[in-house]
């Protein structure tokens, strides 16, 4: 091969609070992607390493126009693409080029299957010992179910996600219709991440960072579904946990959520009913005679909610100081005033898809400020450029099938 260049230069115009990082991204589906791209949304340079063939299934799921998905595009925008044949030995090489100087690598591969090409973490420190490298798996790196191939509802049944959603009325578990599972591991990988990289900075190296789905889920569903079963004695004092309670309120024309859990958010919740006298009620009076009374109070507010509107309901409880919403959809959740008025969304035209709503990077650095990043690249996109960073040509790259 020609002579290399020492690493592929950072070009990210981002200002965000990694700005100057290296991110090589060779994972695929959400998990892995997702992250790379909350990274790339603060200011790291994110490449994603693309594969021959299907390479990135997200590429081909799901709503599309002109070759661009939609889950694609949510999930890697600021990322350059380089294609990269890495059963070829030249493949292989620039990919060592482009790790020598990698701040962060994010793979979620099977467990063993970069150590087969030889780029597993032991593999890629003997050249980098700074990197700071995510292994994301469904299950853990070992163990009785390691090798199994995973999706997020997997991980939603073997976590207890999915009874913690169990229909009262039916006992049937239920799983999300989002993939909760996938990215929790994301926003866990992103903060273990910044994490890694502070005490890189702090003079304690880089180091290897393994993260399951399983264990992802666990701890993001822990702290209040089990609020209840984690205490194990025999005379603990059992109540229901808050999420059981949650239900959508159906009124007279539609459904809102509210929660009215100190006694003053119940007295304001009765007023926004319109019986500001149901709170005065002995039966109703306080928390116990509530719980002790909570089918007759389920009665009584059933009244009131068949005879009250939506807007009426949300209007009494702004004026009652009650915690309420209407239940907005994926189609008008950006007609929201408040989301309006944090500019949660950006419409934008992307060269192929066209116009593309997008839910922008949440955290507002004050000190740092983030711009939004280039729109999801076209598979190897950036291909040649990436490799005439390195000092390769990129045209014989390219007639050799190594790039694409």
């Amino acid at each position: 091969m020609a002579a290399r260049g020492t690493g592929c230069a950072a070009v990210s115009t981002n200002t965000g609070p990694l700005a100057g990082i290296k991110v090589v991204d060779l994972s695929v589906m959400i998990s892995g992607p997702l992250a790379a791209m909350m990274l790339a949304d603060q200011g790291a340079d994110v490449i994603k390493v693309e594969s021959p063939g299907i390479g990135d299934m997200m590429r081909f799921l799901g709503s599309q126009k002109g070759g661009i998905t939609g889950i694609f595009a949510l999930h890697n925008r600021g990322k350059r693409s380089i294609g990269l044949n890495l059963k070829s030995d030249k493949g292989r090489e620039i990919l060592r080029d482009l790790l020598k100087d990698a701040d962060v690598v994010i793979q979620n591969f099977r467990p063993g299957a970069l150590e087969k090409l030889g780029f597993g973490y032991d593999d890629v420190r003997k050249f980098n010992d700074r990197v700071v490298y995510v292994s994301i798996s469904g299950f853990g790196p070992d163990g009785p179910r390691s090798g199994q191939r995973v999706y997020d509802n997997v991980i939603q049944a073997a976590s207890g996600l999915a009874s913690v959603q169990t229909d009262k009325a039916t006992g049937r578990p239920q799983v999300f219709r989002t993939l909760v599972c996938d990215k929790v591991t994301s926003y866990t990988v992103t903060q273990a991440v910044t994490a890694a990289l502070f005490a890189r900075e702090r003079g304690r190296g880089g180091q290897h960072i393994e993260i399951s789905m399983l264990d992802s889920a666990i701890a993001f569903m822990w702290p209040d579904s089990a609020m209840d079963a984690a205490l194990l004695d025999d005379d603990v004092a059992r109540t229901p946990t808050i999420g059981e309670n949650y239900a959508a309120l159906e009124l007279k024309d539609g459904f809102v959520t509210v929660s009215a859990v100190s006694q003053p958010e119940f007295e304001g919740y009765c007023a926004a009913l319109g019986n500001p006298g149901l709170a005065t009620d002995p039966r109703f009076a306080d928390a116990a005679a509530r719980s002790a009374n909570t089918a007759e109070l389920r009665v009584e507010i059933k009244k009131l909610t068949d005879a009250i509107t939506v807007e009426q309901f949300l209007a009494n409880a702004v004026t009652f100081d009650v915690p309420a919403s209407g239940i907005n959809t994926l189609q008008n959740v950006h007609e929201e005033p408040q989301v309006l008025h944090n500019g949660s969304f950006v419409v934008r035209e992307h060269p192929k898809a066209g116009s593309i709503r997008e839910a922008r990077n949440a955290p507002h650095f004050r000190g740092t400020p983030t711009t939004m990043p280039a729109p999801a690249p076209d598979r190897g996109e950036h291909s040649d450029e990436i490799v005439a960073s390195l000092g390769l040509d990129a045209a014989a790259l390219r007639a050799e099938g190594v790039i694409f």
